[in-house]
């Protein structure tokens, strides 16, 4: 089961919407048009065209199985009492006072130039369930960093 947020299950959908209505007949006339071309034994293109079909059936049922076992989360029953998935944390580095804020999302919405890390990853699993004014101790490949949670939101 993998929980999402609403607006990360209908990209997904929206993901799969298009490999299916327009990747994938644009493949298929891809490899037509490299049948067409005769001796399909040494046809590069037809080769090239077979395997990117491959690959895209591929990605259209992995996006199938995650968007079948989705869980949305209920954000209106989510609250800011402790750090939990989709809150927006702003944190101190206690050992070099840089602050920094993550939101805590499920893997497949994770986009660290947005800000938004992985609900599985070390930093994000460290800060579960802390509350304002808690020092998280993370296990880096670095080291251990201190975490201060200096404030929780959405």
């Amino acid at each position: 089961m993998a929980y999402m947020s609403e607006e990360g299950y209908k990209k997904l959908v929206e993901e799969l919407k298009v490999l299916e209505s327009v990747q994938r007949p644009e493949i298929s006339r891809q490899i037509a048009e490299a049948r067409d071309k005769g001796d399909l034994s040494e046809n590069a293109e037809y080769d090239a065209a077979k395997e990117a079909q491959g690959m895209l059936e591929m990605k259209i049922n992995k996006l199938k199985t995650i968007i079948a076992d989705a869980k949305i989360i209920d954000t209106s029953k989510l609250n800011t009492d402790s750090v939990q998935v989709l809150n927006k944390v702003e944190l101190k580095n206690m050992g070099n006072g840089v602050k920094m804020t993550y939101t805590l999302v499920p893997e497949s919405e994770a986009n660290l130039k947005e800000g938004k890390i992985a609900v599985n990853t070390p930093i994000a699993q460290g800060l579960l369930g802390k509350k304002i004014g808690d020092v998280a101790e993370i296990k880096v490949p670095q080291g251990i960093i201190k975490l201060e949670v200096l404030s929780i939101s959405f």
